[in-house]
């Protein structure tokens, strides 16, 4: 079909053939080629009921005379059966993403909006082959004919128990599951789990195979994956426990209040580097970046909790500066992406974004328990220094307890069935930083100039069947053919060794979405560090207030997600979700303003809620969407989608707390409308590039 797009544009150019007779043929064309995937579609659906029919009388023959080992030999002919129709869902998806990509190249050859009429047309009819596609005829029917029987199997040896009969006990069954799996991807259904997991942008890079199924076994370890989640935890415990009294705690020292915004935000500058070196120590060891993790972390929160009897401002931040220097998230992702066997990976996904949503509100939770005044010798323990004492000495405990039972994964078979990365993207974090920072910059403009060339169809905004896990696989080249002087498929496969390959495989929308998650993480970070000067200065809040405030919205992370996760995303499209949450995280920005009326303490905290509750939503979506579109390149290695959005979000957090300091310059009178000004532009930005990006693709 690429031949004959190229036929149609030589022809139309030397005058042999009108546009009207090649949207005709070209339609034709597309009709023949979907109506053979359907019909072979129902071919092999028939041959793997005539296969189900004939394990049904092996089946019925063993009720009369039950056989263990014939038992065994049938449920492994039924699983046999599972994975042809496997086969087949994968074929389905991948001539999904033919059609997607032929509809792509068309319109973006000839300049039309042929994909949008196609679809209409097709999609909705009666007699469409294409709808037929959309709900898969008959799979449904196989599905449950391999549950029941399968379950009849499993584990009873001649105990033939009906699903029917116990409703409480599920099939437990790879195969299943499996099945299942590639069926949601077809019809794009989602739950609270995936979609909670898909918060750790934790991205696969292809179909597993039976190989690297056993692989993943070999490497997982259940303790370590605690540990990791553990780690995770801890993490954000000690990135917000210091929220409600860095104000507090900067005026003890001789600094001004707005100083909090450096003292929180200065976790955040080390973090743009750790999450680098990081990332890609991660790729020969997990074990030993976690220790190290745990002692820098370990001295920094010493450092902090020292500051105060030192009265050293300089202390307090270098400390801050060494627990953002100890940020293992990194090692985290990787280690659910490299370690996890599939089948467990999105609930360990899962577990990774559940522990941050715990830290979070565990923080300042803690932080408003440590009300106390003492001292040993000469060290002072009060609200101020508690939290870095506190989470000293958990720190130490993990350290202890990650030496004795964190098990380091294998990695002779990673490297026999994993692409090898280049030591030169390994060796350079300094260099990738400044290139960070240059990518995240651009792409507050490059929306703006960058020819949209994405359709309807590649974004899902009409169909789920074209969206799966193998919209990853673009071509790198804008979709050019390959003719043999572009670079193989399978090094167009291999993971990007430097920033600047990696901002390659960006397309204009994942860098809209990038832009979305940068500015939702903006506004989140001013709400939360500016939060204790704000309302002391409006309504006397004190240190518990302030606390028990900003457990509250941590503790909103998760229903929220429930709620997205389970209702809200099947009833709606991501990109519709995207959009409201994004115009009503600008209403709280708006309604957060301090103007005309007195600043009350209904309007501070319904605004905080507003604001604080769509961007959760708003994240959710977008990491979503970020999942199924971003490069399969940019799932492993060391500049992985992950460390793209982690060091998003983390420069975001930067230029939000800096923020918050420079505008303390202005006096606290000023503070909030001075902060919440950028926040208003950016948001509007993001609103607009979705808008621009996205509607263009109708």
């Amino acid at each position: 079909m690429k031949k004959r797009v190229k036929q149609y544009a030589l022809q139309i150019e030397v005058g042999t053939q009108d546009r009207r007779h090649v949207l005709k043929d070209f339609s034709r064309m597309l009709d023949n080629q979907i109506e053979t995937i359907v019909l072979f579609l129902l071919e092999q659906q028939g041959l793997l009921a005539s296969r189900l029919a004939s394990l049904r009388e092996q089946h019925d023959a063993l009720q009369e005379q039950p056989d263990i080992s014939n038992i065994t030999e049938l449920r492994e002919a039924y699983r046999s059966v599972g994975q042809d129709l496997l086969k087949l869902l994968f074929f389905v998806e991948i001539n999904a993403i033919g059609l997607r990509k032929i509809l792509k190249k068309f319109d973006k050859r000839f300049g039309y909006r042929f994909t949008d009429s196609y679809v209409k047309t097709r999609a909705n009819h009666p007699y469409s082959q294409l709808q037929q596609v959309f709900k898969h005829v008959g799979l449904g029917a196989v599905v449950g004919a391999l549950s029941r029987n399968l379950h009849e199997l499993q584990d009873r040896q001649g105990s033939y128990l009906s699903i029917y009969d116990q409703p409480a006990l599920p099939l437990q069954d790879p195969v299943v599951d499996s099945i299942k799996a590639a069926v949601d991807r077809l019809t794009n259904s989602t739950n609270f789990l995936n979609f909670l997991g898909q918060h750790a942008l934790i991205m696969q890079e292809e179909l597993p195979t039976p190989t690297d199924e056993l692989v993943d076994d070999q490497r997982y370890h259940f303790m370590s994956l605690i540990l990791n989640l553990a780690n995770t935890f801890l993490y954000m415990v000690n990135t917000y426990i210091i929220v409600p009294t860095a104000d507090d705690y900067s005026m003890s020292l001789g600094a001004a209040a707005t100083v909090c915004g450096i003292v929180i935000g200065a976790m955040a500058v080390a973090q743009v580097f750790s999450s680098v070196y990081f990332s890609a120590w991660s790729n020969k060891s997990y074990f030993k970046p976690l220790v190290f993790s745990s002692i820098v972390l370990f001295i920094g929160n010493a450092m902090y909790a020292l500051a105060y009897d030192f009265n050293s401002i300089a202390i307090l931040l270098l400390g801050r500066l060494f627990c953002g220097f100890g940020s293992a998230r990194a090692v985290n992702r990787r280690y659910i992406s490299d370690c996890v066997p599939l089948k467990i990976r999105m609930q360990a996904s899962a577990g990774f974004v559940s522990a941050s949503a715990l830290g979070m509100a565990c923080g300042p939770a803690l932080a408003g328990l440590l009300q106390t005044n003492f001292k040993i010798y000469k060290l002072t323990f009060n609200q101020d220094t508690l939290p870095g004492w506190v989470m000293a000495v958990a720190w130490l405990i993990y350290l202890v307890w990650l030496s004795i039972s964190f098990k380091e994964p294998s990695r002779d078979t990673e490297e026999n069935h994993r692409p090898q990365e280049s030591n030169a993207g390994m060796l350079t974090p300094i260099n990738s930083i400044f290139s960070f920072g240059l990518v995240f910059c651009k792409l507050a403009i490059m929306w703006s100039i960058e020819t949209v060339e994405n359709d309807s169809l590649e974004n899902g905004l009409k169909q789920p069947l074209l969206i799966t896990s193998e919209d990853k696989k673009e071509d790198e080249d804008g979709d050019q053919e390959f003719d043999g002087s572009e670079e193989a498929p399978e090094e167009s496969h291999q993971p990007a060794t430097s920033v600047k390959s990696a901002y390659r495989l960006l397309t204009p929308s994942v860098k809209v979405q990038l832009l979305i998650y940068f500015m939702l993480k903006y506004v989140m970070e001013i709400l939360l560090s500016e939060s204790s000067v704000v309302t002391t200065y409006y309504f006397s809040w004190s240190t518990s207030t302030v606390a028990i405030f900003l457990a509250c919205l941590g503790l909103t992370v998760l229903p929220v997600n429930i709620v997205v996760g389970s209702y809200i995303s099947n009833m709606f499209e991501d990109r519709q979700i995207l959009m409201a949450s994004e115009i009503m995280v600008l209403v709280g920005v708006v309604l957060s303003f301090n103007v005309i009326i007195p600043y009350s303490v209904p309007q501070y905290v319904c605004s905080g809620l507003i604001l604080f509750v769509f961007a959760e939503v708003l994240e959710g979506v977008n990491l979503s969407l970020l999942s199924r579109v971003m490069s399969s390149r940019l799932s492993r290695g060391t500049y992985n989608g992950g460390l793209l959005s982690t060091e998003a979000g983390t420069i975001a957090r930067v230029i939000a707390d800096a923020t918050i300091t420079l505008a303390g310059y202005l006096g606290e009178s000023k503070l909030l409308n001075v902060t919440l000004l950028p926040s208003l532009i950016i948001c509007i930005t993001s609103i607009i590039a979705t808008s621009v990006t996205y509607n263009s693709l109708y």
